[in-house]
């Protein structure tokens, strides 16, 4: 039960890393009548899903869990360069190096040492630092994805609720529709092979891009 609770922990929107804070180009998209409604709202988080989530971030987790399995400092290093290269505007790459120190300062207090030679990695990425404590914690690969993507989800789906904005229960109805996506999306993921590994989502770059100088904003991202 012990890996289960850990995993719990690790996703958990309490987790000091700022998830809550970030958007990733949803604000402007809503503020620019991209996103109006809960369907709407929907569709823009499966076609992230779909095209990023899954076929980008995913696979990055996959590979870096493998590494941290294997002691192999080189993979890490690789694949978390491959992860910050592979975002589009200056916030996501910020994010995701602020994510990345912020969950890199917690883990020793949590009894996850960081060997100098993973130090890079996760500075760059919160994914290398989730790989990381799951193989510490024995946490498997298949429920560290299972859990990434939920709370991916749930965040995303909570920063639209606030936004566009929409009542509780339609953020969980959209949480529950959406969710019947995530096993196939994580099996597909988990056999995407190296050179296919990429995101594909031009309009949330552009939304990204366009946030950096939105004029009011509650996000960082």
């Amino acid at each position: 039960m012990l890996p289960s609770l850990r995993l719990f922990q690790l996703i958990s929107p309490s987790l000091p890393v700022g998830a809550f804070t970030y958007s990733q180009g949803l604000e402007w998209a809503i503020e620019a009548g991209w996103v109006n409604t809960a369907a709407e709202l929907q569709d823009w988080l499966r076609d992230v899903l779909q095209h990023s989530v899954a076929t980008l971030e995913l696979p990055v987790l996959a590979r870096l869990y493998h590494a941290c399995a294997s002691a192999d400092a080189e993979q890490l290093d690789y694949w978390s360069t491959y992860l910050y290269a592979s975002r589009e505007t200056a916030e996501l790459r910020a994010e995701e190096r602020q994510r990345g120190k912020a969950l890199a300062v917690l883990l020793p207090a949590l009894q996850v040492d960081i060997p100098a030679s993973y130090a890079a990695a996760l500075q760059r990425t919160q994914l290398a630092g989730m790989a990381l404590a799951a193989h510490r914690w024995q946490i498997p690969l298949d429920a560290l994805c299972s859990g990434y993507l939920w709370s991916w989800l749930e965040n995303s789906v909570m920063a639209g609720v606030k936004l566009v904005p929409l009542g509780q229960t339609q953020g969980q109805q959209l949480l529950l529709s959406l969710s019947e996506i995530l096993p196939a999306l994580q099996q597909q993921a988990l056999q995407t092979p190296d050179a296919d590994v990429a995101g594909c989502t031009p309009a949330l770059a552009i939304a990204s891009a366009q946030h950096e100088t939105q004029y009011t904003r509650l996000f960082r991202s």
